[in-house]
């Protein structure tokens, strides 16, 4: 079996930061994501240099080098900000977290140094695979504050490790074993910050594409509020001989390491795309500013030319100007009218082709398709992913999710049915039992003076079915049955 990557990798400014000071690198052999901080545009070069540090890496080699070729990375990294900083004290204060993983065959080798994140989903176990080396992490560690309290801790970013060019770079390395339909996230802060772990992994786990995967993602950290930049990497770990769809091989760069640290314009999300559908118009002064020659101003002396002479240019603009609005949202629509989401219509699950949003009280999306399946017989995990509706990029990719849907649902209906069977059957056996005991007073085998079995006591070997976790119970399953 030889084993391989199939990837996707998003990068989003977020809702309140002006420029993106993330950056990702996302190979056939190796996955990155760094989070710059220091503002002034040092974050995003910090972030930009440490995966420019890596990406050499993305080649063929041995196993056994996995873990230095990453740690030496690291340190080149650290020193590159180092003379940065030394020729330029005025971007003192920079630094950027990072969290890689570099692969040879079935081995991957995991540095991290900050609190971008690492996770990993191996069948139905999700789990962390990194730790944040921040305050409250170390806190938490201590015993000294819980979980759920350093979720709101008011100093729950400040880190205790980051590549800063003032310090030695110290990040965890360790090396893991790959298996054949595993799937890996890695991700800044402002998606595992803002999107809890449990939509993590729901989302992971009933999202077939990376790609629908990290638009999706994305989305859920937009609607948490989008506070900080949001970055991450899906990436399935696939045998090459026999998956379905073939292995990534192009290198992809994002955020501030894409495009040398200039702030990116978010164009991934629907709150985004009807924004830009809304901005159309003012393209019309480019068009204009090439066509015609710059205004300038005009002295009486000069005003001999007849009015009229005007009009035609005059008129030019306006109608160039109307062609150009009435393209871009033309345009626009039909944009808005490939995508497809997943969430709820009239109480049912339903397929909507377009995007979940409206421009000037137009509703940019409709039903395509319902699919027949109640919203109250979904299991909760479920639930809450479909009222906040699940982005795919195709029609298949919104049926597959769909899919997904409808077999949880169908398991809770299968495990409420045979609960049903078998308390009805328990019922019978204890009645047989007690019409046994009460007519020969034993609830044991009866026998003849000679040994002869004369009667035997009823039996009952069946197991208590198992509801699936998050089934929302026997009626709400059994009254959408019908639907």
């Amino acid at each position: 079996m030889t084993l391989a990557l199939r990837y996707a990798v998003r990068s989003d400014v977020g809702l309140l930061r002006e420029g993106n000071e993330d950056s990702a690198y996302a190979g056939p052999r190796l996955l990155a994501v760094a989070d710059g901080m220091g503002g002034h545009a040092a974050g995003e070069v910090a972030s930009a240099v440490a995966i420019a540090a890596l990406a050499d890496l993305d080649d063929d080699m041995p196993a056994s080098e996995l873990q230095i070729a990453l740690s030496t990375a690291v340190a080149n990294a650290n020193q590159i900000l180092h003379d940065m900083v030394s020729a330029d004290p005025s971007i003192g204060g920079m630094g950027t977290t990072l969290t890689a993983m570099l692969w040879s065959g079935s081995k991957v080798a995991l540095c991290h140094i900050g609190d971008s994140r690492a996770y990993v989903l191996a069948g139905d176990e999700f789990q962390q695979i990194t730790h944040d080396h921040t305050l409250v992490q170390s806190l938490v560690d201590d015993g000294r504050i819980s979980p759920d309290e350093a979720a709101t801790h008011p100093q729950r970013s400040l880190l205790l490790r980051a590549l800063d060019g003032t310090s030695e770079a110290e990040p965890d390395l360790s090396i893991r074993e790959a298996h054949a339909g595993d799937r890996y996230l890695l991700c800044s802060d402002g998606l595992s910050g803002v999107v809890s772990e449990e939509t993590l992994h729901r989302t992971l786990a009933t999202i077939a594409e990376p790609e629908d995967a990290v638009l999706q993602l994305v989305e859920l950290a937009i609607r948490g509020g989008g506070p900080d930049n949001i970055t991450c990497i899906v990436a399935d770990v696939v045998d090459s001989a026999n998956a379905p769809r073939p292995p990534s091989y192009d290198s992809v760069m994002a955020g501030a390491a894409s495009n040398g640290g200039r702030p990116t314009i978010r164009t991934d999300s629907p709150a985004a795309r009807a924004h830009l559908l809304a901005q159309t118009a003012p393209q019309a002064a480019i068009v204009v500013d090439h066509e015609d020659p710059a205004p300038r101003i005009v002295h009486d002396e000069e005003d001999t030319e007849p009015p009229r002479r005007r009009w035609p240019i005059v008129t030019s603009v306006f109608v160039l100007l109307f062609v150009v609005v009435i393209g871009g949202l033309y345009l626009g629509w039909r944009y808005t009218q490939d995508q497809y989401y997943v969430g709820t219509d009239g109480g049912q699950v339903a397929i909507f082709q377009g995007i979940n949003q409206s421009v000037a009280g137009i509703n940019l999306s409709h039903v395509h398709q319902r699919t027949g399946i109640p919203l109250s017989g979904v299991p909760s995990p479920d639930s809450s992913t479909i009222r906040a509706t699940v982005s795919a990029s195709s029609l298949a990719a919104a049926q597959a999710v769909v899919t997904n849907i409808r077999k949880d649902y169908e398991n809770c209906l299968t495990a409420y049915k045979a609960q049903a069977k078998y308390q009805t059957d328990k019922a019978k056996y204890e009645t047989a039992l007690r019409d046994y005991v009460k007519k020969y007073k034993t609830h044991k085998v009866v026998r003849s003076r000679k040994g002869k079995v004369e009667a035997r006591p009823p039996t009952f070997t069946m197991t208590q079915p198992t509801i699936p976790a998050g089934c929302p119970g026997p009626s709400a399953t059994a009254s959408g049955s019908g639907a």
